[in-house]
């Protein structure tokens, strides 16, 4: 993609649209006296959040993110203390204040959204909220950071507890771990195969491993992705980025094996060039077995 692409210049201009029109550029947004990121900040806060948490999950530069809870404080609207569990980690909490402040911004923002849909008529209205819904999750995926982990890791490790409680609950007769096919710690560990985790602010969404072998095709295990993170194109990207390991391993083809309740998984496969085979091994709670070739 080109500077000059269209697909940029739409963008842009829907940019400078939207900022107008909430204005996200006055120095007091919705009439307080406050710029936009000062309030957005406190939104976040809500009844208290850390510090360190704040700052990675909008992605701010610690002395920025510094100076807007000093603003907040000099306002008499929040306070920081030390967590009563670790006193290195720093707090920041809305005072009494700080919660009729909130208060009165999300009046403040429903009236700005009212503005917006009033000179609208209804057929308009649900255009625009159904484009925004769009413009919302397409703008929400490309936030999400796929990225290589140690199996063993905290955030791996969270992923797949979560993927085998969803197998129990969906599974007809349940699902035991102790039963299933393995991909152990050193079986998707370099160089035997890669274990990936999704994460959407910091978050872990999602994952997903490849085993290697020299006589036979790779094999994917654990493939998942969060209830909430679905519908953003998580499952289709990490399948890719396995793919990619595969090949890059030298793997021709790559197999998987699914269970008949796992429908949204299924089609996912199919619809990404995956033929559906013969059995390649015992899983207990496998129905389908499913194969790709890998273009060198």
């Amino acid at each position: 993609m080109t500077l000059h692409d269209d697909r940029v210049a739409t963008l842009r201009h829907f940019h400078r649209t939207v900022t107008e029109r909430v204005g996200a550029l006055d120095e007091e947004y919705l009439a307080r006296p406050r710029p936009l990121a000062a309030s957005r900040l406190l939104w976040e806060i809500d009844e208290g959040a850390d510090l360190r948490e704040l700052r990675d999950r909008l992605d701010l530069d610690s002395g920025y993110l510094t100076r807007l809870v000093r603003r907040l404080g000099d306002e008499g609207l929040v306070e920081v203390e030390p967590s009563v569990v670790d006193a290195r980690v720093r707090i920041v909490r809305p005072t009494e204040r700080g919660r009729a402040e909130l208060a009165e911004l999300d009046r403040s923002s429903d009236a700005l959204v009212a503005s917006l849909l009033a000179p609208l008529n209804e057929r308009q209205r649900t255009q625009l909220v159904d484009a925004v819904t769009t413009v919302d999750r397409l703008l929400t995926a490309g936030l999400v950071a796929v990225d290589e982990v140690d199996p063993d890791s905290a955030a791996a490790e969270h992923c797949v507890e979560h993927y085998f409680a969803e197998l129990g609950e969906r599974l007809e007769h349940g699902f035991d771990p102790a039963i299933t096919g393995t991909a152990s710690g050193d079986e998707v560990r370099a160089p035997n195969g890669r274990f990936l985790v999704a994460t959407l602010r910091h978050a872990p969404i999602g994952c997903g491993g490849v085993k290697f072998f020299a006589d036979r095709p790779a094999e994917i295990k654990r493939m998942w992705v969060a209830p909430t993170a679905r519908g953003l194109g998580v499952g289709r990207r990490l399948l890719s980025e396995l793919e990619e390991r595969a090949r890059r391993a030298g793997a021709r083809s790559v197999r998987l094996d699914t269970n008949r309740a796992l429908r949204e998984a299924i089609g996912m496969y199919i619809a990404n060039g995956y033929d559906e085979i013969p059995a390649f091994n015992d899983e207990p709670f496998a129905h389908h077995w499913f194969e790709k070739q890998l273009h060198t």
